[in-house]
This record gives C-alpha cells, structure tokens and sequence, in this order.
C-alpha cells in the first residue's frame, strides 16, 4: 500500500497486533479465480497441538493413511515411521511441523497457502511427503506415491509387492474354499 496515498491510515500498533492475533487464529481462506485454500477452524488448532490418532500425529508427512483397523494401515505403518524418523529434525516438535502443514500447505498436498512456511515445512522435512495411495484393480493392488530418498522408495515398492502377494494370495485361498462348498453343496443335492 502506497503510504503517500491521502487517503491512507496508520493503524496504531496494538490494532494491528489484535488484526495479527485474529489472522493466526481464524485465518480465512482466500479465493482467486478458481483456486480456494480452506478456512482455518479449532478443530485444525486442535490437529496442531493434541492430535488424536495416528494419521493426525504423522498428518505433516501428507496423505497418511486413517482408518487404523484396515490392512492398508497395518501395511504402511512401517513406511510411514521410516518416513517420520527421517523426516523430522530431532530439535523439532511435530505441533511445529503440523503448523507449518496448516498454514504453509493448507493440509494439502497440492495447495500452498503461504509460501515462506511451505518452504520451511519442505525445508526441515528435507522434502519427504507422502503424496498418495490407493488400490487399482483389486483391493489388494497397493499403489504408493512418495517423495523421498531412494530406500524409502524401495521399502514402499517392497510394501506393494508383499501386500499384492499376501493379498493375491488370500484370495486364491477364498476361491478355492468357495469352489470346494460349492462341489460339496451339488454332491450333496445329488444324494437326496
């Protein structure tokens, strides 16, 4: 703002520390065209110093997986800890990194809401996020994106094939014992 402007107003201080205070705590998201970042609620302060579950404690690495009762939980946890254990500084708190997810990367992985604190989160975090999974074709068809050093690369690709494996596996079992039920069940019919 042009501060030669007549029409221009010095805000004392303490208004515009209150105008700070207010920003941090309730920031509103912005709108441009059609980008959107989020508005920042209690229930993200709330993220940022007493996570409840696991996904919300390592939510600084990005797309962690929540349901902590399914396969694909049990599977990742060890990627994710490998990713935490290199991914966190050990002078540096994880409320800080989860602050610097809320208001540097907006909880997304995709979306930056401010850019010095994106720069800070990927700079202390050395650049390693957990960008997404999913599975493909069958729900034993693990597929995991992450940014990182080569090892945790290879652990992932590793987790992928021994969860196809046990997956496909498992349902080789399933189809056979459905087969055999099925065989009892006609020879069954056949007798009466």
């Amino acid at each position: 703002m042009n501060k030669n402007n007549k029409f221009y107003v010095k805000k004392p201080f303490k208004q515009r520390a209150i105008n700070l205070a207010h920003s941090l705590i309730f920031w509103r998201g912005r709108k441009k065209g059609i980008i959107h970042t989020r508005n920042i609620e209690w229930e993200d302060i709330r993220y940022i110093f007493a996570p409840e579950k696991s996904h919300e404690k390592y939510g600084y690495l990005g797309a962690v997986p929540h349901n902590e009762d399914s396969k694909i939980f049990k599977a990742m946890l060890p990627l994710v800890l490998a990713m935490d254990y290199e991914a966190k500084p050990k002078w540096c708190p994880r409320w800080f990194l989860r602050f610097l997810d809320v208001f540097g990367n907006d909880r997304s992985i995709v979306k930056v809401r401010n850019h010095k604190l994106h720069n800070l989160h990927r700079k202390l975090t050395k650049g390693i996020r957990l960008n997404d999974y999913k599975t493909k074709w069958y729900w034993y068809d693990l597929r995991i994106s992450i940014t990182g050093f080569q090892y945790l690369h290879d652990l992932a690709d590793d987790i992928e094939s021994g969860f196809y494996k046990r997956g496909e596996k498992y349902e080789k079992e399933q189809q056979e014992l459905r087969n055999k039920q099925f065989i009892e069940s006609i020879k069954n019919e056949n007798e009466q």
